[in-house]
């Protein structure tokens, strides 16, 4: 049987149908198509259609659309009993806070320099860095910054489309400090009626968590309502731990 071709993209063409992708019994599940830009109008529409960037230094720029697809529920998220302790330490400690969209060239470049698990280098190239800093500036990419003692000490960056939120990459320089990142996005979400965070694609991590895999289909029907919705306002007030530290009660370490 001959393997399917890889579409090829120049910039300005549109992105193949997601449910095109290579499935399992091709060489890279997921992979949808190679070339094309990185510009504003492209990201969005690729997001739009629940597909993402993701290829190293020595490659051309690939796009992903994996099936199924890990999301975090924000309603599902875990607060465990130790994170659940370092947010009340954190919550109420007076040189400890959470800023959102303070420093976003900062966080995208700690992420770039933080290699996910398992891999030698990093897929967040000063191409992508550049794309998604833009990105920030038309005002659809963020950060969610944890800053202790003055310090940048971990964070993540996200992309929004209304209501549909991407999870994109974190990074820490103290203990827990991407993870408190996290679990105030989960609080801006609620606060704010987003029902779930792109996680992309499934680690044992994010699954511990919370997160779970949901088929593409089931995914793009919700990006497609979500994005139509009011997203969160993006600013970070401490009364919006509550949306974590007051409800039920935690899960067992």
């Amino acid at each position: 049987m001959a393997m399917r071709q890889l579409p090829w993209l120049e910039p300005g063409d549109t992105l193949p149908d997601p449910s095109t992708a290579w499935g399992f019994a091709d060489p890279v599940p997921g992979l949808l198509a190679a070339g094309g830009s990185l510009d504003v109008d492209t990201l969005l529409h690729a997001y739009g259609r629940c597909v993402f960037p993701w290829f190293s230094d020595d490659q051309p720029i690939l796009w992903w659309s994996p099936d199924p697809r890990m999301v975090l529920r924000v309603a599902d998220f875990r607060l465990h009993r130790s994170l659940r302790k370092t947010l009340l330490h954190f919550s109420h400690a007076p040189d400890c806070e959470i800023r959102i969209d303070h420093d976003f060239p900062a966080v995208i470049r700690a992420c770039s320099a933080s290699p996910r698990r398992g891999q030698a280098g990093t897929w967040i190239v000063p191409d992508m860095i550049a794309a998604y800093t833009a990105l920030h500036r038309a005002g659809h990419a963020h950060s969610v910054e944890t800053w202790i003692g003055g310090e940048l000490a971990g964070g993540l960056y996200c992309v929004a489309l209304g209501g549909a939120v991407f999870g994109e990459s974190m990074f820490t320089r103290r203990p827990d400090a991407s993870k408190i990142a996290l679990a105030a996005l989960v609080c801006l979400c609620r606060r704010f009626g987003v029902a779930m965070i792109d996680c992309q694609q499934n680690t044992a991590h994010l699954a511990s968590l919370g997160a779970h895999e949901m088929p593409r289909r089931r995914f793009l029907a919700h990006v497609a309502q979500a994005r139509e919705a009011s997203g969160p306002s993006w600013q970070f007030e401490p009364v919006y731990w509550s949306e974590l530290l007051s409800a039920r009660p935690p899960a067992p370490t």
